[in-house]
């Protein structure tokens, strides 16, 4: 599998995002994902792949703490496109026990509990969402922040068994916004009130306009601003 990642990689690595999906969609037929958390990047592929008639699935995960403007975008861009998003939704069991005994908000009050929160709200929904897929496509983008910029367009996701393949990676934030406004994309209105990196409601703060893009996540703890889904 090491060698086969390396070769896509090469291959994938100068290609535009549309050439890169319509390579991955002919090699892996029926076989290639897309996770969307309806953020800029996210937004622009999904139109990639929606107007190209791309055989790319697109998914994305109902945490239960979304924001209500985070899921009205989710109804406007399915309209637009005339494409359903699959919706992967946590066990129900799971956030039981987690909110017995942590507590509605528990994620607050230390960094494992956060973790757990995660895990079982987008971790645990995404192995589902990824099993038997062959290739898993995201909107990272390398100046995110310092783990994403060490990231290779094409990657092997060890706790995932899968490829990961990530066309945007080498975009700036004002391609994607130039993008969005040329082809009139749907967004999400927090983006105008300083929320750049959206999460659950909860998790996500507006930031200021010298803070890091992700410095809204999780903005209580000193962390690498990671949920677990993007980890090397």
């Amino acid at each position: 599998m090491k060698s086969t990642v390396e070769k896509l990689n090469t291959a994938l690595s100068n290609l535009s995002p549309w050439d890169g999906l319509r390579e991955v969609a002919t090699l892996f037929p029926q076989g290639v994902v897309f996770s969307t958390s309806l953020g800029q990047e996210d937004q622009v592929l999904t139109q990639i792949i929606a107007t190209g008639g791309l055989h790319v699935h697109i998914f994305t995960l109902d945490t239960g703490r979304l924001f209500p403007e985070t899921l009205d975008l989710l109804a406007r861009t399915e309209a637009k496109y005339g494409k359903r998003i699959q919706i992967f939704y946590p066990e129900s069991t799971d956030v039981e026990s987690l909110v017995a005994a942590q507590g509605i908000n528990g994620f607050y009050d230390s960094p494992a509990n956060r973790k757990s929160c995660c895990n079982i709200r987008k971790v645990a929904p995404l192995k589902r969402a990824l099993k038997s897929q062959k290739v898993w496509v995201t909107g990272l983008r390398a100046n995110q922040n310092q783990n994403r910029s060490q990231m290779n367009k094409v990657e092997w996701d060890e706790g995932n068994q899968i490829i990961k393949y990530n066309p945007l990676l080498d975009w700036s934030f004002e391609e994607v916004l130039t993008y969005i406004e040329t082809h009139k994309i749907p967004y999400n209105p927090l983006h105008d009130k300083g929320f750049i990196s959206i999460g659950c409601a909860p998790c996500t703060r507006a930031i200021g306009p010298d803070e890091d893009p992700r410095a809204g996540r999780w903005w209580w703890e000193s962390s690498s601003k990671e949920c677990g889904l993007h980890t090397k």
